[in-house]
This record gives C-alpha cells, structure tokens and sequence, in this order.
C-alpha cells in the first residue's frame, strides 16, 4: 500500500499550484472545477510518489492554529529533492524569494538531512534528501 494523494484547502488555488510546479517540477492536471458546489481544484502530480490535491471552495473557514505552533493531525509533509547539496540549494532559492525558512537546513537526530519552509498558505514543507 501507498498513500494516493494528500488535500490541501486553499484560499488561492492559482498561486499555490503555480508555487509547486515552480519550486517542486510538479505537474498539475487541468482545473477541476464544480460551479454547483463553488469548487475548484488540481492534482499536482510529481516524478514520484504520491499526489497533492489543492482545492478552494466558498465557505471554508481559515485554519485557527498558530503555524508556528504544533497540535495534533497532519503537521507538515516532506519533498525529498535527492541530495543534501540540493536541500541547501533550493532552501536558499526560497530565501532569495522571500519564503519563511522555520527550520535551516541540517541533520535531524534521527538522521535526516533537511530543511523546513512554509508555502503561501504556511503550510510547512520539510525539504529533504
């Protein structure tokens, strides 16, 4: 078994999609959208592994948590970009770019090597090897 895909709800459908194709070579199917029920989404598909599915719709309230704060569900995901010297590339690409950095780059204690970003949304993405 594999995860399939993983949803995220967005307020900007566009600017987070075009944030993944840019930054993680995603490819994004064409536009879902629903006018009966105000949705719209993608399947962003990447070289491997599971899917990311954005989608918006009127009505969804905003997320209450504090970003910078953890709770319980789903805390972050991880893009594995295949070698250290790539985690701290593309870290400073988002640097250069005005991205928030919450975690630099380095080895965890149980061994991974990676970085932590937040996307247009502050969703966190861990970058890793």
């Amino acid at each position: 078994m594999q995860i399939e895909h993983i949803a995220i709800w967005t307020k900007q459908l566009e600017i987070l999609k075009d944030f993944y194709v840019k930054y993680f070579k995603a490819s994004a199917n064409e536009k879902y959208h629903n006018p009966k029920k105000s949705f719209s989404s993608y399947f962003l598909s990447f070289e491997n592994g599971c899917r990311l599915e954005l989608m918006e719709k009127e009505g969804i309230p905003a997320n209450i948590n504090n970003i910078y704060d953890e709770y319980t569900g789903l805390i972050h995901f991880a893009i594995s970009v295949g070698s250290k010297e790539k985690v701290n590339e593309i870290t400073e690409i988002f640097r250069n770019d005005g991205f928030e950095i919450i975690g630099e780059p380095r080895t965890t204690g149980d061994g991974y090597y990676e970085s932590v970003i937040l996307d247009p949304d502050k969703n966190r993405i861990e970058i890793t090897i």
